[in-house]
């Protein structure tokens, strides 16, 4: 116990040299480890969202691009498909088209527009309020509820793409109508809503004063029969209430509107076969991905690349390990004076070794200790960090 209380009072004594040994023995023993489990943990993560999601359409260009942003909200957003990709989905029999409409935020939390097909499809259920039914209104998941500190009731503005777009999309206030239990998923970070309120915040719908009404006279510019001509002064609501829902409406033909993508679902196997046949003809202009087919390939070349950076550290590690031995040597070296003078004082051969040894257990152990923390830590919080990364 002697030599046990000696060691320990040498290196709190010396604590710089300790700290320093430690870190460079924890990271030693933490990043072959912690990286393994960090890749391990992404890749369970990344598949098991992509193993529920049959098939995605959307423009052709990058398939990567397109499975990120269609399961994970997050990463470059592809280029726009038009909405009669769901229909023709939907007509052909073979699945159930659920449109995905992305590209905007709310205070950083991904606004997605889509049906209630898709809180179906996902299983997500609502712990209070209601799915959204109208125009403009929205329902939080779990965590983005939890974040901006909202609950069935509040309103939730979007962020404006460009400040200094003067003639850009103004944002719209949402009526917060329900808040998603949690699912672990992507999913409790979003706010939903209908496509068409997603349409409206693209700029493609909007709602103004009833300009035949007599207050309304002093933005009229003309009036020819049946048409009136607005002036510039006319107002533009950015909020869309139960009195003003009415006037909201959308120029053009919606099924020409864009969608970053569709969710298909197929009735069976053969559905899915005769689906992705079909987007295979030369002339196509959309184009059909299996996510999880291209995840694994995502995946295998993090493996791959795994496998060359695990290599390297540990070549730096052994060399790291052979630098920490020889600081014990030489402190043991330079401690020549000391180890004479417990000699003389009646410490015998076999106690001094026993002081030296405690010292060096007592380093490597504390190191063990604090990398073993760091990989725990790393498997409970390093996936979603991870995912992060690799989405942008």
């Amino acid at each position: 116990m002697e030599s046990l209380y000696l060691a320990w009072r040498y290196l709190l004594y010396h604590r710089f040299k300790t700290f320093v040994l430690v870190l460079s023995l924890t990271l030693l023993f933490f990043v072959p480890v912690g990286l393994r489990v960090l890749v391990d943990q992404t890749a369970i993560e990344l598949q098991r969202r992509a193993a529920t999601t049959p098939i995605l359409v959307g423009a052709k260009g990058s398939s990567l691009d397109l499975v990120l942003s269609g399961l994970y909200f997050e990463g470059a957003r592809p280029e726009a498909i038009s909405s009669r990709e769901g229909e023709r989905i939907q007509e052909s029999g073979l699945a159930l088209a659920i449109p995905l409409h992305l590209g905007f935020e709310a205070q950083h939390h991904p606004i997605v527009g889509t049906s209630l097909d898709y809180l179906d499809f996902r299983g997500l259920r609502v712990q209070a309020g209601r799915r959204f039914v109208y125009l403009g209104e929205c329902v939080l998941g779990a965590r983005a509820a939890r974040s901006l500190q909202l609950e069935p009731g509040a309103t939730l503005v979007s962020s404006p793409q460009n400040l200094f777009d003067l003639a850009g999309v103004y944002p719209l206030e949402m009526k917060v109508v329900g808040v998603l239990a949690a699912s672990g998923t992507p999913d409790d970070h979003a706010v939903f809503v209908d496509q068409k309120t997603a349409w409206v915040i693209e700029g493609l719908g909007h709602g103004h004063q009833d300009l035949s009404k007599e207050e309304s006279s002093g933005a009229v510019l003309k009036r020819e029969g049946q048409q009136i001509t607005a002036n510039a002064s006319v107002l533009q609501y950015q909020r869309i209430t139960e009195k003003n829902r009415d006037s909201f409406h959308f120029h053009g033909e919606e099924e020409t509107f864009p969608a970053t993508a569709v969710l298909a679902v197929p009735h069976d196997e053969k559905s899915a076969a005769l689906l992705m046949g079909r987007y295979l003809t030369k002339g196509e202009t959309s184009q059909i991905v299996e996510p999880r087919a291209i995840l694994d390939q995502l995946m295998g070349t993090v493996f791959t690349v795994q496998g060359y950076v695990i290599a390297a550290v540990v070549l730096v590690g052994l060399s790291t390990l052979a630098t920490a031995f020889l600081v014990f040597l030489l402190s043991w070296r330079l401690r020549r004076g000391e180890i004479e003078t417990m000699v003389r004082i009646g410490a015998s051969k076999g106690r001094i070794r026993a002081l030296l040894l405690w010292e060096l257990g007592f380093v490597l152990c504390l190191s063990m200790l604090l990398a073993a923390v760091m990989v725990l830590f790393t498997a409970s919080q390093g996936g979603a960090l991870l995912r992060s990364l690799l989405l942008t």
